[in-house]
């Protein structure tokens, strides 16, 4: 007790006698005062006294899938500082591959008495992933928030960057250069934000259903699947992320071919570096910034007990034009590897 009542009250910056007065419920002390020190107690991992355990600590889950695509580092800090200004902490909630798994962390969050969660990229997009943790969270009645598309039967409030808006930019750019072959890489079939911008690629008459290529979100799957479509001739690749397009770039070089001059590429995000790239990447802009901001609005409404519709709020996405799309030359056919 004496080292727990230490840690809190250097975390707070207040006496042991006050960490004291706020743990046996005693008077003088501040309401600010008392809401840093439980959330001090939260935030160390140590569990509330019984009496203190019916209020919510003012803590946000945060549940990303991984912090190696850096558009997830950058929502997360986009996340965090909106939180901060609204008086709440988050907590970063990372899956790891055999590790803790997304349904662990709502079980965390859950015993932490967390006031709400924002998921980023979790298994809400993937239609054949487990839902049951999410069913849970809708029993305890915890105000949550999805980013970007989700399932239909969750039922939670959504912000998501238009998908169909994406894919139609992307597609018109490349038509605009020429460009008349074109393939997509995208992530997993049950990936619902995939499936959007494969909507989009397949209202196009010209579309062929044979140039796209389905992948795990990572640099390699991007490198398998933008190989097997430069080995159908294609000229300009869209895809499903910056990091996809990168491995796409790695592709197209490997086959002997040059990006922009014999193939186009176009990433999504536009996360961290992407105009630092060799060639800089055209890609399609997730407004980040405006996306976090609302997720994190519409979770403290939903926190302070405000009606918030189980909508999804659009946010219209921005192409952004850099080195790696070129015009097709006439001459300009992809040659197979």
């Amino acid at each position: 007790m004496t080292r727990r009542l230490a840690e809190v009250a250097k975390k707070v910056g207040v006496s042991e006698a006050t960490v004291s007065r706020v743990l046996n419920g005693k008077p003088g002390v501040s309401e600010a005062t008392r809401e840093a020190v439980l959330t001090a107690l939260d935030v160390l991992g140590y569990e509330r006294p019984t009496q203190l355990r019916g209020d919510r600590a003012r803590l946000v889950g945060l549940v990303l899938p991984e912090l190696q695509n850096p558009i997830f580092p950058a929502f997360a800090e986009v996340v965090g500082g909106a939180l901060a200004q609204q008086g709440f902490t988050s907590l970063l909630c990372t899956r790891t591959l055999g590790g803790v798994s997304e349904a662990d962390y709502v079980d965390l969050l859950l015993q932490q008495q967390v006031s709400g969660v924002v998921f980023a990229g979790g298994f809400y997009a993937q239609a054949d992933a487990p839902h049951a943790h999410y069913k849970l969270i809708q029993e305890r009645r915890l105000p949550t928030v999805l980013v970007n598309a989700a399932v239909d039967h969750l039922g939670f409030p959504q912000v998501s960057s238009d998908d169909v808006v994406a894919a139609e930019m992307a597609i018109g750019h490349l038509r605009a250069l020429g460009h008349q072959k074109i393939g997509m890489v995208l992530g997993p079939r049950d990936h619902i934000p995939s499936r959007r911008k494969l909507d989009a690629f397949m209202a196009s008459p010209e579309a062929d259903p044979q140039l796209v290529e389905h992948t795990m979100f990572s640099l390699e799957g991007g490198h398998a699947a933008a190989t097997r479509l430069v080995r159908h001739g294609v000229t300009g690749i869209v895809c499903a992320s910056d990091i996809l397009a990168l491995g796409a770039i790695r592709a197209v070089r490997r086959a002997g071919l040059s990006v922009p001059d014999d193939v186009s590429v176009i990433g999504y995000d536009d996360s961290a570096m992407m105009n630092c790239t060799d060639p800089p990447l055209t890609t399609v802009r997730q407004p980040i910034d405006a996306m976090g901001r609302a997720a994190v609005d519409m979770l403290v409404a939903l926190i302070e007990r405000a009606a918030v519709p189980a909508d999804e709020l659009l946010f219209e996405p921005e192409l952004v034009v850099r080195a790696s799309t070129a015009r097709l030359k006439p001459a300009s056919v992809a040659a197979p590897a």
